[in-house]
């Protein structure tokens, strides 16, 4: 007969072989799932319809389209995301309900479109014109947009939550009911905008411009940010804020 010791430690020793092929196999299903992730990815892009025409809900997943004159197009509903539009343009075109999430839009060109509930969380932009635009609606939480110009477009109701906006020029826009929880808007120019409602809860608003702008309707503005933005004799503050003494700024 074995004795104790020897079944002991013949327990012990096909217990760490049963870890052993427990952890193997933990190693092949993560590896496995990581694969398939992979290979879905990869199939969702060449399965998107890269070479289809510009068309209403068109599947443009990942795709390049690049310097392009989509100028009046019915675009609405299409999926664009992870999109590569970079110096293309989308002039008066349909884009509503479009979605643009992580898309790249280096001076893409949307002037007079029509972007109203659009879905550009996380796109990066920069240089790119969205001038006179309806993006009533549109989600931009978590974009990264540099140098961007909104002149003279309506952004009612725009969730802009946590994007960044540095130099954004927001000129003669109607930015009413605008969410900029947490935005980064350093040197953005809201002169003759429209803010009515607007929150601006922990927002940065180092060198903002709000000269002749009415602030006296907005929300979660505080003092301390006041004070490192830029603004005139002109502009209406809300109650219990007060004009820093360094206004107007000079610029360089």
């Amino acid at each position: 007969m074995r004795s104790g010791w020897k079944i002991a430690a013949e327990h012990v020793n096909l217990s760490a072989g049963r870890r052993k092929v427990l952890e193997f196999m933990k190693r092949v299903l993560v590896g496995g799932a990581a694969l398939m992730l992979a290979c879905l990815a990869t199939f969702s892009s060449a399965t998107a319809g890269c070479k289809d025409a510009a068309a209403p809900a068109v599947d443009w997943q990942g795709c390049n389209k690049q310097l392009l004159q989509l100028d009046h197009s019915d675009l609405s509903g299409a999926n664009l995301e992870g999109a590569f539009l970079s110096g293309s343009t989308f002039h008066e075109a349909n884009l509503t309900g479009a979605n643009f999430r992580r898309s790249e839009l280096l001076r893409t060109s949307f002037i007079g479109t029509n972007l109203s509930g659009a879905d550009f969380e996380k796109a990066l932009a920069s240089r790119a014109l969205f001038e006179q635009s309806n993006l009533k609606g549109a989600r931009l939480a978590k974009a990264e947009f540099q140098r961007v110009s909104f002149d003279e477009s309506d952004l009612t109701g725009a969730d802009m939550e946590e994007g960044d906006f540095v130099r954004n020029s927001f000129r003669k826009s109607n930015l009413t009911g605008v969410n900029f929880t947490g935005a980064l808007l350093p040197r953005a120019a809201f002169n003759e905008a429209v803010l009515k409602g607007v929150n601006f809860t922990r927002a940065y608003l180092y060198w903002t411009r709000f000269e002749g702008v009415d602030l006296s309707d907005v929300t979660g503005l505080t003092q301390t940010q006041l004070d490192m933005s830029c603004g005139d004799d002109k502009t209406r503050l809300p109650p219990g804020l007060t004009a820093p003494a360094r206004w107007p700024c000079v610029y360089e």
